[in-house]
């Protein structure tokens, strides 16, 4: 039987997380949401379209007014204004009105796509996200951002919108490339690092069980996952002050992203960041430098990159300027006090960022030696 953990907004409820091993419970979910009366879109991209979304198209035919489908191409790239804007003239062309909904069937960048769509087409339809990778399922459904790359800088435009529901069916884990797989776990071990150092040393004893994708260790990670995140959002859902805790390792990950022109993934990005962020937590004598080795050589065995090579470390403090959460002209940098407990802090000086990015810089220098 599904497993469902609710979000509450102002102590009301918002939307039900669902985890299932299939998609059996889907159709009575959108049942309550009255599809019977309703267009439905699907939107996905080229990667996950025939996995289950033209699947999912054929068994929604007979349940809606109507269902269709907008897909476009896979990849970081395209989350941009263009394909909201192609998703915008498919929407008006099939007719669709404010009480309609969208289905946001794919990864993260589906997600957010979608969800920036639900956000501002005819200023606001509901929408479901179901996350097909980990790294959307443990983190970027949960929590309702959304918003586009402009330019290549990271996530510039948004809004939030909260999904209606989550439906997280874990037996797509089982279709993803290894790298596409081990892409989410720089979100999971984030999570512990910031908020539970239990849940930290539990991943690291049930690694095997992990790498071996055991859909019942991975429900108990993805949802405990979710957990950490739910309590930060419901706290802080328009990220007033402690829901920036999330960006951990996300200020220097998202400036090698652009510089590597998306040729990283996220979670590749966010692990180089995480480590960097744990390097100057060690500098500050936060935490020991027995824990930043431990916490660097962990991404290891999820196959996550601890170094970066072909990068100007002046260009990627540079982009850390023009992240989005600068605040007054300063970089909101988060800190580990100790594993588990993190902070906020405006302080950290630019010599500082510079040096935590040369510590994961692997320069040719380097290869010589």
């Amino acid at each position: 039987m599904a497993q469902r953990l609710p979000i509450l907004l102002d102590k009301k409820p918002c939307y039900d997380i669902v985890f299932s091993q299939n998609f059996d419970d889907l159709w009575l979910d959108l049942e309550e949401f009255g599809i019977a009366n309703r267009r439905v879109m699907i939107v996905t991209d080229s990667n996950v379209r025939s996995l289950y979304a033209e699947g999912l198209l054929n068994a929604l035919q007979d349940k809606c007014l109507k269902a269709c489908l907008f897909s476009f191409e896979a990849g970081e790239e395209h989350k941009t204004l263009d394909t909201v804007k192609e998703a915008y003239k498919a929407l008006i062309e099939e007719g669709f009105d404010r009480k309609d909904l969208l289905l946001a069937v794919g990864g993260g960048v589906v997600g957010d796509v979608t969800g920036y769509i639900a956000a501002t087409y005819l200023r606001g339809v509901d929408y479901v996200q179901i996350p097909t990778t980990l790294l959307a399922q443990a983190d970027s459904s949960i929590g309702g951002k959304t918003g586009v790359d402009f330019d290549g800088y990271k996530n510039m435009v948004g809004a939030f919108k909260m999904p209606v529901l989550v439906y997280m069916n874990l037996s797509t884990l089982h279709t993803l490339s290894e790298r596409q797989y081990y892409n989410g776990f720089a979100e999971i071990m984030k999570h512990g690092l910031i908020k539970d150092a239990g849940f930290y040393e539990w991943l690291i004893s049930n690694m095997y069980e992990i790498c071996e994708r055991d859909l019942n260790v991975l429900e108990e990670m993805i949802m405990t996952s979710c957990t950490i995140k739910k309590l930060v959002v419901e706290k802080d859902p328009t990220e007033q002050g402690e829901r920036a805790l999330l960006n951990f390792g996300h200020t220097i990950g998202h400036a090698i992203e652009k510089a590597k022109g998306f040729e990283l993934l996220h979670g590749e990005c966010v692990a180089l960041g995480c480590v960097a962020a744990a390097y100057v937590s060690w500098k500050r004598d936060l935490i020991t430098m027995e824990e930043y080795y431990e916490i660097r050589d962990m991404f290891v065995p999820f196959n996550l990159p601890i170094t970066v090579d072909s990068i100007d470390p002046e260009e990627i403090l540079k982009l850390t300027k023009s992240d989005k959460k600068m605040e007054a002209g300063k970089v909101k940098f988060v800190l580990l006090k100790r594993i588990g407990k993190s902070m906020i802090d405006k302080t950290v000086k630019e010599a500082e960022i510079l040096d935590a990015i040369k510590e994961i810089y692997f320069s040719e220098e380097d290869m010589k030696a």
